[in-house]
């Protein structure tokens, strides 16, 4: 399943119109990689996620990576945190861990199956209502309602003797609907699956991480994001034309299965996949992911515009 990202991926790379891979400028970005210590991010955010148990991290993350996804806008959404404003992705944690916290996570799925829209949106209370607001209701509701009807109100129960990428991410896909994440280009269906790829690798590094077991990650191939691909133009691995170009320096909305829109997370795969080759494999696809995407969160440095697409796949 994992190996259709890559190749269908590779497959919009050589058809590609707006977007071109500038092989010769990974140098810089590879010489960072290689002097930096990984560290998954679980580990660092502000909260005892690792103090709950693994039953209910796991359980927790299903809840949080379904949503995990298009936080922009002119008035970003945002919460208020003591004296610290949080928004994007590390909002969502903020808002959706302290559902969990200290709480039973088979309790608080029971809670969830049944919970109303008002309700969703106070535990989501920001300066503005976020973005797709009633969709991350129906996936959060839906999601809940399977595990309790299929698994026993307990996801990680069901999958807690999976050790393997492959394993996880197909369980996901076959009982989440809304983990699907494919595109069509020139008449063939392109695979990206961002969301169950990073709750995949998620629930393998807390794994690891907590549990000291041997896990397999190496299959994962990235997520193909709207930040990751910011870095890789700003190193001018990612090149765009002129058309492209306009459009995301004038912030205009690129649609959801656009050539644009494919093109750019199908080269950002592919970018993944050569610097992987290029390091002769000695860290992980997904680790490679990772690193690019921390370097997206730092606020210091002056990347262009990232392209904006209205959608629930990130």
């Amino acid at each position: 399943m994992l190996d259709k990202v890559l190749k269908t991926s590779e497959f919009v790379v050589r058809h590609a119109k707006h977007v071109k891979i500038n092989e010769d400028k990974v140098n810089e970005l590879i010489d960072e990689l290689l002097q930096f210590k990984h560290v998954h991010y679980l580990t660092q955010v502000p909260y005892g996620i690792y103090d709950m148990s693994t039953k209910d991290i796991i359980n927790f993350l299903l809840i949080y990576d379904a949503i995990d996804f298009s936080f922009w806008g002119n008035h970003k959404w945002a919460i208020d945190v003591g004296e610290k404003k949080l928004d994007g992705g590390e909002a969502l944690l903020h808002c959706i861990f302290y559902l969990f916290d200290g709480r039973d996570s088979i309790d608080v799925y029971k809670q969830l199956e049944n919970m109303t829209l008002d309700r969703f949106k106070e535990i989501l209370k920001g300066n503005i209502d976020i973005p797709l607001l009633e969709e991350r209701y129906q996936i959060v509701t839906k999601i809940a309602k399977m595990v309790n009807e299929k698994m026993h109100g307990n996801f990680y129960d069901y999958i807690k003797k999976m050790h393997t990428d492959t394993e996880i991410l197909e369980t996901i896909l076959s009982y989440f609907s809304s983990f699907e994440d494919t595109r069509t280009y020139q008449g063939e269906t392109i695979y990206f699956y961002k969301l169950a790829q990073l709750l995949t690798s998620d629930i393998l590094h807390v794994m690891k991480i907590k549990d000291k077991k041997k896990v397999d990650y190496s299959n994962l191939v990235g997520c193909a994001d709207y930040k990751i691909p910011q870095v890789m133009e700003s190193f001018g691995i990612l090149e765009y034309d002129d058309e492209l170009t306009s459009k995301l320096n004038e912030k205009r909305e690129i649609a959801e299965n656009s050539e644009y829109e494919v093109e750019i997370r199908a080269s950002m795969i592919v970018v993944v996949h050569f610097i992987w080759k290029k390091i002769d494999k000695c860290i992980d696809r997904i680790d490679i992911n990772d690193f690019i995407w921390g370097k997206g969160q730092d606020k210091t440095l002056n990347y262009k515009p990232y392209h904006l697409t209205r959608t629930t796949s990130y």
